[in-house]
């Protein structure tokens, strides 16, 4: 049987982005229907698990239009932010310039990224939309940037991962993406769990998901 890696690798485009068209488009779509999609404001699981933390090396997964990344850079983190969609980097580039926060926007998806492994004191996601593959890609590359000692913090909103269908033109199916559970089943004795829970969400006032209440939160240590 033929090998098709070849033809469904990710490619390079003119601008410089690594990874799935199909899924930059998307999102570039999603983020050019309105002139801001996000609150603004970092989100506040972040803000709580990372008010304990000497700042480091971060890496912020699925940035959007910027605002952890920028509230990272401010509170003294040296800030890598990762986002597939072009707009949506334009957009948090120039709130940062605002702010003037300095931040290292990386336009790629991120099992495409191609980071250095062991890189990142912390690495957070925050409500990530990331697809599951076969072989665990993208766990894995959460889980590779992680340094010996830093924190992989993983967000997302509670029940989605059962979500179903409200409307016959939802397309949005749960069982293309991955959830903090199954991040969760792939930490060995290299890690310690430090939270795992369901919590009352800090909701934004304004932009989009302001509506779920309710976040899962993993925090793990990477220890060695």
């Amino acid at each position: 049987m033929a090998d098709d890696t070849a033809a469904e690798a990710p490619t390079s485009s003119v601008d410089g982005y690594v990874g799935d068209p199909a899924v930059r488009d998307e999102w570039d779509n999603r983020y050019s229907e309105r002139h801001q999609l996000w609150s603004g404001q970092p989100n506040g699981a972040l803000v709580a698990e990372v008010a304990d933390l000497s700042p480091g090396r971060a890496l912020d997964v699925g940035c959007g239009e910027g605002a952890d990344a920028i509230w990272l850079a401010r509170s003294g983190w040296d800030v890598t932010a990762l986002e597939v969609s072009g707009v949506a980097l334009a957009r948090a580039a120039a709130h940062a310039r605002d702010a003037g926060a300095d931040v290292r926007w990386v336009h790629a998806g991120l099992a495409e990224a191609a980071l250095p492994p062991g890189s990142f004191d912390l690495v957070s996601a925050q409500y990530p939309a990331l697809l599951r593959t076969p072989d665990s890609a993208a766990e894995r590359a959460l889980l590779d940037a992680v340094a010996p000692g830093g924190i992989l913090l993983l967000v997302h909103h509670a029940g989605m991962d059962e979500h179903h269908a409200e409307r016959q033109d939802d397309a949005f199916d749960p069982a293309d993406y991955v959830w903090p559970s199954m991040v969760a089943a792939l930490l060995g004795d290299d890690w310690r769990i430090e939270v795992d829970e369901e919590r009352p969400r800090v909701v934004p006032e304004g932009g989009a998901g302001a509506h779920h209440t309710h976040d899962v939160v993993l925090r793990a240590r990477r220890l060695r």
